[in-house]
């Protein structure tokens, strides 16, 4: 017998960084992020001098779990820089690696860096009414470019899972979104990174 789940009518707040209907919520900050950005010594002066707000939040809903549902949410990161590089989120690959995900840009002014396990590199710039479809076999994280709170609305199937330590694994992803020295950003390739292994 097929169970019928009954419909869900969510409010986005991207003013205030929420999702009003959500059953899930987590934060991330400064002292979460160890690891993250290349320049250690600029982090260690952001984290003591922090205020102690979170640096990015994720809300979620998730009511159809399995097979065929799907996980919406609104991710939310603060602007600011560490060194010459923007905040970030700290990224993942779907652990089932094929399962696609779609972000539509709500607020501020961000870039949805991605890197395909065979090599490419991808940086796409994405503000208010811009959607970025990420295919499976991408991974990805949000980077704030902006003066103002990025946000994001995500969806993606709820099988998917997350690996977040692909990055950390891989030296750090293969491009770095950095300070351009004229009010923008730029990418440049990372140093550090060393390729995907799943």
């Amino acid at each position: 017998m097929t169970t019928v789940v009954p419909p869900v009518l969510m409010h986005l707040r991207p003013e205030t960084g929420e999702l009003i209907g959500s059953n899930g919520r987590y934060e991330k900050f400064i002292g979460d992020l160890a690891g993250l950005y290349r320049d250690a010594q600029a982090f260690e002066g952001r984290r003591d001098s922090h205020d102690g707000s979170p640096v990015y939040w994720v809300e979620s809903s998730d009511t159809q779990g399995g097979e065929g549902g799907l996980i919406t949410g609104i991710s939310v990161l603060e602007p600011g820089t560490i060194g010459e590089e923007y905040y970030m989120t700290r990224g993942h690959l779907h652990q089932k690696s094929d399962r696609a995900e779609l972000y539509l840009g709500l607020s501020g002014k961000g870039v949805m860096l991605l890197d395909s396990l065979d090599g490419q590199s991808v940086a796409l710039e994405i503000g208010p009414g811009d959607a970025v479809y990420v295919p499976g076999h991408w991974v990805h994280r949000s980077v704030n470019v902006g003066t103002e709170r990025m946000s994001t609305l995500f969806s993606y199937a709820c099988d998917a899972g997350q690996d977040y330590g692909i990055i950390e694994r891989a030296g750090g992803m293969k491009s770095l979104i950095v300070i351009d020295g004229d009010g923008g950003w730029a990418s440049r390739p990372n140093p550090d990174h060393t390729g995907y292994n799943l």
